[in-house]
């Protein structure tokens, strides 16, 4: 198998689509959780899956996986399109996947804390860029857009990330395993 860190062909849009598909339909499941106070933003522990895409599949099928996942989300829960959003999003996924050519054992604890650290990087920056974009798009100021946009969808998203990678992790590590491959 060609294992390119930039690689795209055939079998990673099957991954991406699946990611995409798993992530936009269980957010959807869980969007009526929204965090008070937060500007739209809700406790969605299907994050979990567009990182482990891009930690298992390159970072290209994470950053699909999370951009077409959430733009899908939102859709079946009538919030609109948020480009931004979606974009932070898919980044939330790509850095974690940055880290695909180094991950060797998915039950090694160095492995996982490889790809934790990259979760917490990959929230930092796509909420981040989701977050900036209110501040033209809403017009609110630096303080308001911070508090009840980037930290509740930052600190939501790392938490179910930290968590449930792992987790994703190790099952990938046991049907590998099962499977031969």
């Amino acid at each position: 198998m060609n294992k390119g860190l930039f690689r795209f062909g055939a079998r990673e849009v099957v991954f991406a689509a699946i990611g995409a598909a798993l992530y936009g339909v269980l957010s959807w499941g869980t969007n009526l959780l929204q965090i008070p106070g937060a500007g739209n933003v809700a406790i969605r522990p299907a994050v979990a899956i567009p990182m482990f895409f891009g930690v298992a599949f390159g970072p290209w099928v994470g950053l699909l996986a999370g951009a077409i996942g959430n733009v899908l989300a939102d859709f079946l829960s009538g919030y609109g399109f948020w480009p931004w959003w979606d974009l932070g999003n898919g980044l939330m996924a790509f850095f974690p996947g940055l880290i695909f050519l180094a991950i060797k054992n998915y039950r090694d604890l160095n492995d996982i804390l490889k790809a934790e650290g990259m979760v917490i990087l990959g929230c930092f920056v796509g909420f981040a860029v989701a977050a900036a974009s209110e501040l033209w798009v809403s017009g609110v100021d630096v303080a308001t857009t911070i508090s009840i946009n980037f930290l509740p969808a930052f600190i939501s998203n790392v938490i179910n990330g930290l968590i449930l990678v792992p987790i994703l992790m190790v099952a990938y590590s046991a049907i590998v395993a099962r499977s031969g491959r």
